[in-house]
């Protein structure tokens, strides 16, 4: 299991690298203060801007973090999401979700859910991998539009989130992988809440959870 953890999910047989840690040596430094928090339990302590550091550069690093985290958990469930399993992209019998990228595929489309993973991690590798919207440098300007992405980002990740839970549950469970997911995924509640990132409307499949998790 310990091999997962250095690589990301494509698909059951083909796996991505990690994005690198964005904006450098800063970047790691910000990295290790995450995992030094998280380390002694601290979510509200990890989640929270460090004093004196930007707000972009905090929001980039975890934003890598997050996708990692996701991606990886998602590698070992691959095997149990195909296109037979799971026809369509949903969390539960109300939610199901279409994809568009605003490039490609501008008219939203109905895939099954491993499709639609796959290019809603693609789009994201994309983001990371643009020096301009993610830069590598410390002290390198964020464009403008950073925020709206980084929002986008988080977005597409709590949909990943939200068709394990609902379709994949018990293939976690038997994994014995529950605890960490509910670790993962409160982390990153926390975080989306101290930023305002995500939509009220959009949590609404793991609603009864995130107030368990975060009242």
């Amino acid at each position: 299991m310990a091999g997962l953890f250095g690589l990301v999910a494509r698909d059951a047989k083909t796996f991505r690298p990690k994005r690198n840690t964005p904006v450098g040596s800063k970047g790691l430094t910000l990295k290790r203060h995450i995992d030094a928090t998280l380390g002694r339990g601290r979510v509200r302590e990890a989640v929270a801007l460090p004093p004196g550091e930007d707000l972009n550069e905090w929001l980039a690093v975890n934003a890598v973090d997050f996708y990692n985290a996701i991606a990886v958990l998602y590698g070992t469930l691959a095997e149990f999401c195909t296109r037979s399993s799971c026809p369509l992209m949903s969390a539960g019998p109300k939610y199901e979700y279409l994809w568009a990228d605003g490039l490609k595929v501008k008219k939203p489309v109905r895939l099954a859910a491993p499709e639609y993973i796959n290019a809603l991690f693609d789009w994201i590798e994309a983001q990371m991998d643009d020096p301009r919207m993610f830069p590598q440098q410390y002290s390198e300007p964020f464009p403008p539009d950073f925020r709206a992405v980084v929002r986008t980002v988080f977005k597409r990740l709590f949909r990943v989130y939200a068709h394990l839970y609902h379709s994949h549950f018990r293939h976690v469970c038997s994994l014995g992988e529950e605890a960490h997911l509910n670790t993962c995924f409160k982390h990153f509640v926390y975080f989306t809440q101290a930023f305002d990132l995500i939509d009220a409307k959009e949590l609404a499949p793991l609603q009864e959870l995130i107030d368990q998790m975060a009242p």
